[in-house]
């Protein structure tokens, strides 16, 4: 008689799992407004290095925290990519231009040249010497601009 329950997986490459209950966590734990992490993460890619710049995503729940409870701010959208995934916003009170991350816009459209917005401010690890807008909302659509949908669906105002 061998020593081995024959009922256990021999290979030792097979992760060893409870027959009653599968057990998945994941780090960190889902806590409520948390924005941390990711549901699906596709592995990196050769030569790809991570983003260095804060996202909804990658955000800590505390730096979170402290965005939303902030003043709101306005400004006029200078300029979106949303092939790059990011623009600038010029605030209403002048001022260096506040980086703005696809992210982080709110609602339906994607942003346009001269769009006025509101938005909170977060500031951008590691020296958190420079601001990045969170939370942007177009409040009024620049008119005679044709804006598109996140859907891809084109509208003119």
């Amino acid at each position: 008689m061998s020593g081995t329950d024959p009922s256990l997986p021999t290979d030792p490459q097979l992760p060893l799992t409870s027959p009653r209950t599968p057990l998945q966590l994941s780090f960190p734990f889902l806590r409520e407004g948390s924005r941390v992490w990711e549901r699906e993460r596709k592995p990196p890619q050769p030569g790809e290095l991570p983003s260095p710049l804060p996202t909804k995503r990658t955000r800590t729940y505390s730096a979170t925290v402290r965005a939303r409870s902030g003043p709101v701010f306005k400004g006029v959208c200078k300029n979106f990519s949303r092939s790059q995934g990011h623009g600038f916003i010029r605030p209403s009170h002048g001022g260096e231009d506040i980086f703005v991350h696809i992210s982080d816009i709110d609602g339906e459209y994607v942003p346009m040249e001269g769009d006025e917005v509101t938005y909170k401010v977060c500031p951008i690890p590691p020296k958190n010497q420079k601001v990045q807008a969170v939370e942007v909302v177009i409040t009024h659509l620049n008119p005679g601009t044709k804006h598109e949908t996140w859907s891809g669906q084109i509208i003119s105002s």
